[in-house]
């Protein structure tokens, strides 16, 4: 019972190092979460209060909760099954695909980011670059559609810039989700885009599998009444004139639109133009 145990020092060290990660990992990283996120959701509320469109809880909910959220609905459930029986493979190779197409797709949104830096930086930008006027502006009618609907901004695409002026200018009303093509998937841009709300997809070399996860997600975005941005021609203009439009993202709203039972859902087109344009 009173025998000396000698160890060497470096073990001893060792030992008082794997306590102390454990510690820190099970109860001062916890306590240390919910004191920001607690700090962060008084942020948030504080902001919701001069927005025209209040920032939507769905879009404040943590990332991996949102995939798995998609992952098990209904409808990507029956399309994992149908994928499954089409390609003759196993139905949890589908799922894991699945689940791959809801990592790509779902955005990892941070208030902090999109409203003390995102917006700062495209002011400057934008103000740096062109003198940027305003027309046309109806904003009576805006301030009429009330928060209990979903407002999707239809907008034209004639340059790369039109993300950072319409962030800019879109500021004071809310915080736009919006989509963007593959060539912006590299870094830093592709941490950036989806920490700004943006979410990316795949124009090409998709599936029906694929189709039913960015469907299901957009629906899901439209019925809590996140407000996004998007741009029908699907690219840019090179004369200036408006190109065949590309109606995926439109129709995925339509389609998940349930009269009596879904949010109602107002579309407000907005028109960019520009002397020059950087391309």
């Amino acid at each position: 019972m009173t025998t000396m145990i000698e160890i060497p020092a470096w073990l001893l060290i060792l030992v008082l190092l794997f306590a102390a990660v454990t510690a820190l990992d099970r109860v001062l990283m916890p306590s240390v979460r919910w004191y920001l996120r607690r700090r962060l959701e008084r942020a948030v509320e504080r902001l919701n209060q001069r927005l025209s469109y209040p920032i939507q809880p769905f879009k404040l909910a943590r990332r991996r909760d949102t995939i798995l959220r998609l992952r098990y609905d209904p409808e990507v459930a029956q399309a994992v099954l149908d994928f499954a029986r089409e390609r003759g493979i196993r139905e949890d190779v589908a799922a894991q695909t699945a689940e791959r197409y809801a990592r790509e797709i779902v955005p990892s949104f941070s208030a902090f980011t999109y409203f003390a830096f995102a917006i700062r930086a495209a002011r400057m930008i934008s103000r740096t670059l062109y003198r940027v006027r305003v027309g046309a502006a109806n904003a009576a009618a805006l301030e009429d559609i009330g928060q209990d609907k979903t407002v999707i901004f239809v907008i034209n695409h004639r340059s790369n810039m039109d993300y950072v002026l319409v962030t800019w200018l879109a500021a004071e009303r809310s915080a736009l989700a919006y989509a963007v093509g593959e060539w912006a998937r590299v870094w830093p841009l592709q941490p950036l885009i989806k920490s700004l709300g943006g979410y990316f997809i795949r124009r090409r070399h998709n599936n029906p599998l694929y189709r039913k996860v960015l469907a299901r997600y957009v629906q899901m975005a439209t019925e809590a009444g996140v407000t996004q941005a998007v741009f029908p021609e699907g690219g840019l203009t090179r004369t200036g004139a408006l190109r065949e439009p590309k109606l995926g993202l439109l129709s995925y709203i339509i389609d998940g639109f349930r009269p009596g039972q879904s949010r109602d859902v107002v579309f407000v087109p907005v028109a960019i133009n520009y002397d020059r344009v950087m391309e």
